[in-house]
């Protein structure tokens, strides 16, 4: 009886979960490719940094107040909730976004095509391993500080908001950056970060101190980086900004996929900390990869001067 009463309405669930996962993403590639075009130029990757930086907002808030609202009341005052804020986004939306111009629609081939090309191909690659670096340990950040650093609950919620606070200004520091200094040397300065962090992490986990430091650090680097490499592909391909952007949505949930799953089978065969290890191993990947890609252009502006 119990079964047939909750299977319906948890399937209900995961379908409108399905359904909001598909219009998520058609969003937030929407709203990166509009602040890329609403932007001065020069001034795109900022743009895109504050889009990033509304998404690490929203979680740092959304987080802890649906947990007071659903322990102080129904839960699902929590979706009430979002479909109110949601209609005010579309009044907001309407009434602030002017109309432009749509990409003309590209077919499924040629759009798999892009996959082809080398300048293509590497910045995915190196977008896919970066994100394998931060899903492997934001997927058992918690267990790290409540089984190593031995934090309560009480803790671990300040810490993860600490966290989300990282998050937001590495946001907005990567667009600054790119603007600044150049999308590149962005990319190889928050992947290095990225990669340190994580493997001093590994081998000082005593002094918590220093272990909260670098977890801010990582998110900092972390969130950095994915606002520049937005703007990083838009750069490589702008006639098809909305298919790049597409793409590299695309790599970055297959980073996560697999960075969660690489990370349970580390957690059942050795060390918790080993994660950390294997996500500063999986960046300082992508950094090689990015590295060849910088000495196959210089090759061939070599060749065609």
């Amino acid at each position: 009886m119990v079964s047939t009463l909750v299977l319906p309405g948890f399937g209900f669930l995961m379908v409108s979960r399905i359904i909001l996962g598909v219009g998520t993403g058609v969003f937030v590639v929407t709203s990166y490719s509009t602040a890329a075009n609403l932007a001065l130029p020069g001034k795109q990757a900022g743009a895109m940094s504050n889009i990033a930086l509304g998404f690490s907002a929203s979680l740092v808030l959304g987080v802890p107040i649906g947990r007071v609202i659903a322990s102080a009341y129904d839960w699902k005052l929590i979706f009430w909730g979002i479909g109110i804020f949601t209609v005010l986004g579309f009044i907001a939306i309407a009434k602030s976004i002017p109309s432009m111009e749509s990409e003309a629609p590209v077919p499924l081939r040629k759009q798999l095509a892009l996959l082809k090309t080398p300048k293509v191909a590497i910045a995915l690659s190196v977008t896919f391993f970066v994100f394998i670096g931060y899903s492997v340990v934001n997927t058992y950040t918690t267990p790290v500080l409540t089984s190593v650093m031995s934090m309560g609950e009480g803790e671990v919620s300040t810490i993860l908001f600490a966290i989300g606070i990282a998050s937001s200004i590495g946001s907005k520091l990567g667009g600054f950056m790119a603007d600044g200094i150049g999308t590149n040397r962005t990319l190889v300065i928050s992947m290095i970060a990225h990669a340190l962090s994580l493997a001093f992490l590994s081998v000082d986990e005593k002094s918590t101190f220093v272990a909260i430091v670098l977890l801010m650090v990582w998110a900092i680097a972390a969130w950095a980086f994915a606002p520049t490499q937005n703007f990083n592909l838009l750069s490589i391909s702008p006639e098809a900004s909305g298919i790049m952007l597409s793409l590299n949505a695309t790599f970055v949930q297959l980073g996560f996929a697999a960075g969660a799953g690489i990370g349970g089978i580390a957690v059942d065969g050795s060390s918790i900390l080993s994660i950390c290890w294997i996500g500063a191993v999986s960046v300082a990947v992508a950094i090689a990869v990015m590295s060849v890609s910088f000495r196959l252009k210089r090759l061939l502006a070599s060749t065609q001067r």
